[in-house]
This record gives C-alpha cells, structure tokens and sequence, in this order.
C-alpha cells in the first residue's frame, strides 16, 4: 500500500477498511488563510471537530496579522491548542480590560495591543496531549513537547520540554547530530526515499542517513529513483 498523499483528510485506514476520523493530514482539513502548514503534518481529537482550524487555534481569525506556521511531519496529539497573538489583551497600562470588544470600535482603540509575532513549528515536531504553545513561541526541528506543557519563547532543536512553564528536560541527541540532521533534512525528501530510509530514521542509523545524503549531492541534488 502506498504511502497516503498530505492531501488525504483521513490517512489512516482502519483493519474493517473504515477511516479514523480523529486523524487528519492537516493541509487537507484546513484552508484558513493565515495557516501555514507543512506535508504530513497530522493531529488528532477523541471526537474529531467539525472546525479543526477553530479547535486548534481558536484565537487565529481570518483578520488576524499574525499567521501559525507549521513544518512537515509534526504530530499533534488530542487537546492541543496554539494560543496565537490575536487572543493577547494589552498589559502595559493600568488595565488589561478589552473596552474596543465591547463598544465596537477597534480603530486605534487605546486598550487593543498592536499586532503580535507569529507562531512557527519546525519539522517533526511532536506535541503531547493538552498541551498549550504560546503566542509567538518559536518551536524547533525535532522538539518533543510533553503533555500538558506549556511552551512560550524559543526552543532550539532536538530538546525535550516539560512543565508549566516549560523548561528543558533533555536533548534528544549531542549538538553535533543535531545539526546533522537538520543539514540532510531528511523531511524534504520525496516521500518515497524517506520510505526506502524509515529504518534509519526511526532508528537513529545517522551514517545511513549521511549515506543517502551523499547519494543525492553526488547526483547533484536529485533524488536517486
């Protein structure tokens, strides 16, 4: 069976041969213009929502300035929520209080904060169940995101962070491997190579993987077939 195409809503094909519903291949289930979202990036939902966009990001409008950006191959695991910077309040005067909400007028209306940074993902990322990403928090390749973390600020790649607030449990692997492996960015290759190489990159064969990187430098960046 073929590896399904990042726009299939449900990839996941279950053995009486229905779909699992609380699985989707985001880039199929979401067409919100301020998304940007990576290849086979999935998240899931005991009781899958009509509105994934709304169910993830539920302060992300259409207005919004600022944009969730999402890498390729990120997991995101039921009750996550990006908690973007449309849903901040101003909080350098005396009050935080949202008047403009309320009598309707948000042109320079003193208690709406200015726009706010985006929030970006990197790739194969992994995000535990419940957990919470701040607004314009910066998440690098290879995180992994415990449950019920909540993830503000900067976080380099390859770390492991838990609690609230999140703090850095572990690197997954030596600085070294690390930027190895975001130099072969094994996520940009076709889906097919990365199939033929799933056993080295699930179980961490780094001299596989730098052999298959070799192979396309010598064909000049062309992707053996």
């Amino acid at each position: 069976m073929s590896f399904p195409l990042p726009e299939t809503a449900y990839p996941i094909t279950q053995p009486d041969g229905t779909v699992h519903r609380g699985s989707v291949f985001l880039q199929a289930v979401i067409g919100h213009p301020r998304w940007q979202i990576g290849d086979y990036s999935y998240a899931s939902a005991h009781l899958p929502p009509r509105d994934w966009a709304a169910h993830l990001a539920p302060y992300l409008y259409e207005f919004s300035p600022e944009k969730l950006v999402i890498g390729k191959f990120c997991q995101i695991a039921d009750g996550v929520q990006f908690i973007t910077s449309s849903a901040n309040h101003r909080h350098d005067g005396f009050s935080t209080y949202p008047f403009a909400i309320f009598h309707g007028r948000f042109d320079n209306a003193p208690s709406m904060p200015g726009p706010g940074p985006d929030t970006v993902i990197g790739h194969d990322v992994w995000i535990g169940q419940g957990a919470r990403i701040l607004p314009g928090a910066c998440i690098g390749d290879g995180v992994i995101i415990g449950a019920g973390a909540v993830v503000g600020g900067t976080v380099a790649p390859y770390q492991v962070v838990a609690g609230n607030p999140a703090r850095v449990i572990s690197a997954r692997f030596p600085a070294d491997v690390a930027q190895r492996l975001r130099e072969i960015a094994w996520w940009d290759w076709p889906i097919e190579m990365i199939e033929r190489h799933e056993v080295a990159i699930c179980g961490a064969n780094l001299a596989r993987l730098d052999a298959a990187a070799a192979e396309i430098d010598r064909a000049g960046g062309a992707f053996p077939s």
